[in-house]
């Protein structure tokens, strides 16, 4: 009876859990929400796709699986007793790695396990090869030291031939320290804390994107540089060799549908004109990517890699109207999609699967999107290999960092180079953006122009928020809940890099029942659908003033943050998707630009309004009231922008203006930092209930219009400040006639 019990108990646990295959070394540790994709997650099926899909070698070996695992003090020797055993590539702190331990800065993690070299591969160099480890990694094999990185985020590969032996089992020991955001978060590290909350997330430790061995002869390709350029017709290459003579030779071949359409030859080191006659351009409606194999040539040493290239072109182009925007391919691109943190409640900074990848791109298109800002985080290949392959324009954050000392510095610059040099064969990924809101920000012009020279075929964001020191492409806002933009400059684009945030917990696929939030929040699909397809409408005419891009806040939830356009387990989509693509389809129509009828500081002129911070008569908003004994002052009132200083709780303002004629669609062009009564000609025009953070194209209602007249207006405004900055201003704009 009691052996029933145990057997049918297995099998239930089995039903439950749903997983591949369990081991009696292995499960994932229970506690928190998991993804669908998790129940494929087994020591025999962890990511098992070649993981570097622009540099394919046919022979390979997978070293993703059942790891041995022990957790020591930092600065103690190698422990004798290895007493865990974890799922390569999950990180530590991870659910699926089946260990969920908080690695704290005073510990060192040590990985082992054995392989064996096939026959096949005699007489051939070795390579070891991982595609992350966080943070600072030692490498033995066999107990010869073959390689030592630091950084957490670029991949690195260890030649190992040497430390094998002859024959039979050979020994991987990895030793690993992880800082994380100690001692001020020295290193790049984004996002990840050691006490997650807010917009702060758990941490990743150790090996944390696939770990292979490849067989390469003494002469191969260890990386090479492909620049589309299709103003010309070709695609530029440099082929970075390892242990190749002079008289090495590189062939590269492009294919279209298996059909070579174009062959070039050349040096290793030197640039290889590829002619790529008439091509078919890459773009997120129609992503077309040719497929390329390169050959190394040197005596009798043969190597060959297959890969792909996308021909495109980012820069910045003029509208009819000469407003700089964002370009693709010469034409003009609105670029909208989401803020991507890259996080997952079972795999932290791993998704538990391939197809976990390409499901939130895919989700991504459902929504109409044509745009991911990868934030503050650097993903495996294959998830650019998706964007590349589906569609989808990525602007590439570098991960933050402290950035205190000399050192964190140069620290930051080598991670910010070597970001660079992993991914610049993307076609998907058009902007590199330097720092976020000010973190860890320090000589910034120099850096800009350091990417930029390294990189002269990308826009270069700055500073995305906040911080903008006047260089780079693009000037970048964020604005919660928004939508807003700055303004326009003749030589580079008005971007909004981060606005939304639309919460909405869902029950059952939260992080935590308590302690969720958003940065506006909703309890049912309809209120947050209708919210969402709001801002994306207030949207339109800010793209007719000139704003070329949007990000919203965000892919997924991401632990207690509730804002995402789907749950954190991928379950739920929040929002209406046929409304939310419809919604989006509008951003890519062209808007009319917006002509300013009555001016506003926004376009930084010197407008004098009457104003009052005691409460005046209850008739303060008629066309006759007699306002000469309040103050004079200059627009915007309030902290945040120039002008007038305003600290208390509420403001009252008075402003005369002329029309010529009355505009046929007007619209309110306001700044309310928070509660706004809008009074046309001593009537109600407008409520405008919270904050919305910079100037925003308000279209008034058709009774509001109305109260217009040629000849003298009146506006009177009412602000109610709680907390926070505060700020009023406001002038009137219509639409322009078309060119």
């Amino acid at each position: 009876m009691k052996l029933r019990l145990m057997i049918a108990l297995s099998l239930l646990l089995v039903l439950v859990t749903g997983f591949a295959a369990m081991s009696a070394d292995w499960a994932p540790v229970p506690g928190h929400i998991m993804t669908k994709w998790a129940k494929q997650v087994s020591p025999t099926n962890a990511l098992p796709e070649y993981p570097r899909m622009q540099m394919v070698r046919k022979d390979w070996i997978n070293l993703n699986g059942l790891w041995d695992l022990a957790i020591a003090r930092k600065d103690d020797s190698q422990p004798s007793q290895f007493d865990k055993k974890i799922l390569v590539p999950y990180p530590v702190e991870s659910t699926l790695s089946g260990v969920a331990y908080q690695v704290q800065p005073s510990d060192r993690v040590w990985y082992k396990r054995t392989f064996e070299i096939p026959k096949s591969w005699n007489g051939k160099k070795v390579l070891l090869n991982f595609g992350a480890i966080d943070w600072e990694a030692v490498v033995y094999v066999n107990g010869k030291q073959v390689g030592k990185h630091t950084g957490g985020y670029d991949p690195f590969t260890c030649d190992i031939t040497d430390a094998l032996k002859p024959s039979g089992s050979q020994e991987i020991v990895l030793s690993v320290w992880d800082p994380t955001d100690s001692d001020g978060g020295r290193q790049p590290h984004g996002k990840q804390v050691l006490h997650p909350g807010g917009i702060m997330y758990t941490g990743t430790t150790g090996i944390w994107r696939t770990a292979w061995l490849e067989p390469v002869p003494k002469s191969y390709i260890a990386s090479y540089h492909a620049v589309p350029d299709i103003d010309k017709q070709q695609l530029v290459i440099k082929v970075n060799a390892q242990g190749a003579s002079g008289k090495a030779a590189v062939k590269v071949q492009a294919m279209d549908d298996g059909k070579v359409v174009s062959t070039a030859s050349g040096k290793p080191g030197q640039d290889i004109v590829l002619a790529v006659k008439n091509p078919k351009l890459w773009s997120p409606d129609k992503p077309f990517l040719y497929d390329m194999k390169i050959t190394l040539s040197d005596g009798k040493s043969t190597d060959s890699i297959t890969g792909y290239f996308g021909m495109r072109k980012s820069s910045i182009v003029k509208d009819e109207n000469g407003i700089n925007r964002l370009g693709l391919n010469n034409k003009v691109l609105f670029q909208y999609g989401p803020l991507d943190q890259g996080f997952w409640p079972d795999g932290v900074y791993t998704a538990p699967t391939d197809e976990a990848l390409r499901s939130d791109i895919e989700t991504m298109k459902k929504l109409g999107c044509n745009m991911m800002r990868k934030h503050v985080k650097v993903e495996p290949d294959r998830l650019y290999y998706w964007a590349d392959k589906l569609g989808l324009v990525i602007w590439q954050d570098m991960p933050a960092g402290g950035n205190g000392s000399d050192a964190d510095k140069a620290n930051f610059e080598s991670e910010l180079t070597r970001m660079m040099d992993y991914l610049q064969n993307h076609p998907s990924i058009v902007m590199w953006i330097v720092f976020n809101e000010g973190w860890g920000q320090y000589d910034t012009p120099r850096l800009v122009d350091m990417v930029k020279k390294r990189d002269p075929s990308r826009l270069v964001n700055n500073a995305s928020g906040w911080s903008d020191t006047g260089c780079g492409d693009v000037i970048d806002m964020h604005n919660y809940p928004g939508p807003g933009m700055p303004a326009t400059e003749p030589d580079r684009v008005a971007v909004l890099g981060e606005f939304g945030g639309i919460g909405r917990p869902v029950k059952d696929h939260d992080w935590k029942e308590q302690g969720s939030w958003g940065y506006v929040s909703f309890d049912e699909e309809k209120a947050a659908t209708d919210k969402y397809v709001d801002l994306l409408t207030h949207m339109l005419p800010l793209i007719g003033k000139g704003l070329s891009a949007a990000v919203y806040t965000q892919t997924s939830d991401c632990e207690v943050e509730v804002n995402g356009m789907m749950t954190y387990d991928r379950e739920v989509i929040k929002f209406d998707p046929t409304r939310a693509a419809e919604a989006a389809a509008k951003l890519y129509q062209p808007q009319p630009g917006m002509k300013v009828v009555v001016p506003c500081g926004e376009q930084g002129a010197r407008i004098a309004w009457r104003y009052t911070i005691e409460k005046p008569a209850d008739d303060w908003m008629a066309v006759g009231f007699d306002d000469s004994s309040w103050k004079e002052g200059n627009a915007a009132f309030g902290t945040i922008r120039p002008g007038t200083k305003w600290e208390t709780a509420d403001i009252w303002i008075r402003r005369a203006f002329e029309l010529t004629s009355v505009p046929a669609r007007p619209y309110l062009e306001i700044f309310h930092d928070e509660d706004a009564e809008v009074y046309i000609n001593g009537q109600l025009a407008t409520k405008l209930g919270g904050w919305n953070g910079s100037y925003e194209s308000i279209e008034l209602s058709p009774e509001a219009a109305k109260l217009l007249k040629t000849g003298k207006n009146t506006f009177a405004i009412h602000c109610h400040q709680t907390s926070g900055g505060q700020c009023i201003d406001c002038g009137i704009s219509e639409e322009a006639e078309k060119k």
